[in-house]
């Protein structure tokens, strides 16, 4: 399915990412392989704690072309944060009990 374009008074912003996305992609595998190894999420966890962990943090928006001020969040911060979403989510799961 093509996404449409986000456009604001005709302006495309579709462009316009918050960085962090991937760097918790990246290290949400890392922080469930390292603490969580023995727990089977769903499909409806990861995207829980994907959200939620970008949600924690503080965003950090740039488009293509932008000048980015060094205000980058450690990936202590990123890991930290992905557990409390890990920890949030095991506590209170979306998806049907068994």
């Amino acid at each position: 399915m093509l996404k449409k374009p986000l456009k604001i008074l005709g302006v495309d912003v579709s462009k316009i990412v918050n960085r962090n996305e991937r760097r918790v992609a990246e290290l949400v595998p890392q922080i469930i392989a390292e603490y969580y190894e023995d727990y089977i999420f769903e499909d409806l966890d990861i995207q829980d704690i994907y959200a939620l962990a970008l949600n924690l943090l503080p965003a950090g928006y740039a488009q293509a072309g932008s000048i980015v001020l060094s205000d980058r969040i450690s990936d202590y911060e990123i890991r930290t944060q992905i557990r409390n979403a890990v920890e949030r989510v095991l506590d209170n799961p979306t998806r049907a009990s068994d």
